[in-house]
């Protein structure tokens, strides 16, 4: 009987995370119908360093490296909303990896690493190895 309850909240959380994502995608589509002129990426600021996210990455947390900021997201420019602080978080670093290349932070869901900007068209081994890759 639990397997059975257990199908049926991961259904349920399935069709939950997919109406939430059609509610964002739909929220994000300009009035024209096609897509907005601008829409926010995961990013975090670190060490004067800008990172994007990475998802599906298996990866172990160091040791916590200190604070980092996550910019605030203003996707709808002139919209008359006064500007937003950006968002504290803490920085970790990535077993195996140096913190220049890639972080953790402590609120991205599981699997999710932060690649220096830098970096993320070409990314290191050691992040390849992370990520599934050679």
């Amino acid at each position: 009987m639990n397997a059975v309850v257990l199908v049926r909240r991961h259904s349920v959380l399935t069709a939950l995370a997919a109406a939430v994502t059609v509610a964002v995608s739909a929220s994000c589509a300009s009035p024209s119908g096609g897509e907005s002129e601008s829409s926010c990426e995961y990013r975090v600021e670190y060490d004067r360093r800008v990172y994007s996210d990475l998802a599906n990455a298996d990866f172990k947390i160091g040791e916590e490296l200190g604070p980092a900021t996550v910019p605030p997201c203003d996707d709808t420019p002139g919209d008359g909303n006064s500007p937003v602080s950006p968002d504290l978080t803490i920085a970790y670093a990535v077993e195996g990896v140096d913190p220049s290349i890639a972080i953790a932070v402590d609120d991205a869901p599981d699997g999710v690493l932060f690649i220096a900007k830098a970096l993320e068209n070409d990314l290191p081994p050691e992040v390849k190895r992370l990520v599934g890759g050679s």
